[in-house]
């Protein structure tokens, strides 16, 4: 069948319900019609006053200053569409005034089909998922079930994660397939050895337990079937921490240092020596967390942890009113509602290595290390193990043995009450003279063996003694 060819129909056209406001000009249009055919309009991209438009010729009156130009371009364009509808006639059945239009602003003459996109699910990244973590976590910090503190860490440990994977891996990112059995070792030696600032054993670890964490929700969400790092043991470090000495802690209490941020700074360190609150809970200690105890109503303090939300309760010593009643006008506690001036964290480290220096003390002052004094004092003056992880807000005795230095006084002083009477060793047992060696050796290879009931008078020791009692 002969294709028919319609006459097209080109017709210069002036909006004038579209004129501006501002200048009255109204834009200019091509009309494109053709036969059986919705018509379609072509931008002249040109505006006049419509008092300059000729209405019968379909021109630009003398009136418009650059009449000539637009009327160059209204027959230049229709000369252009012409040509669109001859070459689209015989590429085409059926031509339309759309596909004019779209061929003139240099598209195709019919739009292409959109192939739906095809969404595949992608499993999470490793950092995709650590970031999930996170914001969980900020959740459960504005319902006060966990501390803004750990948040922090966990933000400086992504840190740290990405600059190892770009070191490593040279990537900003990677997927739980690529995390192999080693990755924990590598995080650990780099954390260690590899940064600017290599972090202490036990802190290094302390990380990698977090990232084992982020790992294991990987194989919750079955991202992955097995944590790689699962044997990669993140006990922190068990060399014993030796607190302060009783006259380093007075030397630090007694000295004026002349300059109230660092005094300020004093004072908060001997109130942790001797509560045992970590940082970020005697930061938001407030007189809420006063209390009184017993018919005597004495005062204790109590707060749950911060890290930990174990309660923690601790008697209030009159050194510890003092300090109290020396701040409550101070500012930071007016504004803040807390007990203590404190400053950030930072700040706090900061100042206390200049006491530290200052008091001739060669040792990392820390609020950790303030705890430790604080545990280290009250075992020594016979406090329980159990009372004492009590007051440190500890779930386990034994992260409070790690704590507790006995001191050599102390055994002394319960060696000598509870073992030494039982043994008598002041008495009973005697050191063999060379003669009665020699005389024994004679007799045979078992005679200088003394029975253990010969050094005590009763015959039985009983062992089962705690150096806490």
């Amino acid at each position: 069948m002969e294709k028919i060819k319609h006459e097209l129909d080109l017709l210069p056209i002036i909006l004038r319900t579209k004129s501006r406001k501002t200048t009255g000009k109204a834009p200019l249009n091509i009309r494109i019609t053709l036969k059986d055919q919705k018509p379609k309009e072509v931008p002249v991209s040109k505006t006049i006053l419509p008092t300059n438009w000729d209405v019968e010729t379909k021109t630009v009156g003398k009136g418009e200053p650059d009449f000539r130009t637009i009327n160059k371009k209204i027959a230049g364009m229709m000369v252009d569409l012409n040509r669109i509808y001859d070459k689209l006639f015989f590429e085409h059945e059926i031509v339309t005034p759309e596909m004019i239009k779209r061929v003139y602003s240099k598209k195709s003459p019919v739009e292409e089909a959109v192939i739906p996109e095809v969404k595949i699910d992608l499993a999470p990244t490793f950092l995709e998922v650590f970031d999930e973590f996170i914001e969980k976590f900020q959740k459960m910090i504005e319902k006060g079930d966990r501390s803004p503190f750990t948040k922090t860490q966990l933000k400086t440990i992504k840190k740290k994660l990405l600059k190892f994977l770009q070191l490593r891996y040279k990537k900003d990112d990677i997927d739980f397939k690529e995390i192999s059995p080693e990755f924990g070792d590598e995080i650990y030696d780099y954390l260690t050895l590899e940064v600017p600032k290599p972090l202490s054993e036990a802190t290094a670890k302390k990380h990698i337990k977090k990232i084992k964490r982020v790992i294991k929700i990987g194989v919750k969400k079955q991202i992955n079937i097995t944590n790689p790092i699962e044997d990669f043991v993140c006990g922190g470090d068990q060399k014993e921490i030796p607190p302060l000495e009783y006259d380093q802690v007075l030397r630090i209490f007694y000295k004026d240092f002349g300059i109230d941020r660092l005094n300020e700074v004093r004072d908060a360190f001997i109130f942790q020596t001797f509560t045992g609150f970590a940082f970020q809970d005697i930061y938001n200690l407030t007189p809420e967390n006063i209390i009184l105890v017993g018919q005597n109503n004495e005062k204790w303090l109590a707060k749950h942890r911060g890290k930990t939300d174990v309660y923690e309760i601790v008697p209030m010593l009159p050194l510890i009113e003092q300090l109290i009643e020396r701040y409550k006008e101070h500012p930071k506690c007016v504004v803040r509602g807390v007990l203590m001036p404190i400053n950030s964290n930072t700040r706090y480290k900061g100042y206390l290595k200049e006491i530290a220096e200052i008091c001739g003390i060669k040792r990392n002052l820390t609020t950790h290390l303030a705890r430790h004094t604080f545990a280290n004092i009250m075992l020594n003056l016979g406090m329980p193990l159990e009372d004492v992880g009590k007051m440190l807000g500890r779930r386990s005795i034994r992260t409070t043995q790690r704590y507790c230095r006995v001191s050599v006084k102390r055994l002394q002083k319960n060696f000598n009450e509870h073992i030494r009477p039982v043994l008598n060793l002041n008495t009973t047992m005697k050191i063999l003279s060379p003669n009665q060696q020699t005389a024994n050796k004679a007799r045979g290879p078992n005679s200088n063996i003394v029975p253990f009931n010969t050094f005590c008078s009763t015959g039985t020791v009983n062992f089962s003694y705690s150096l806490a009692k």
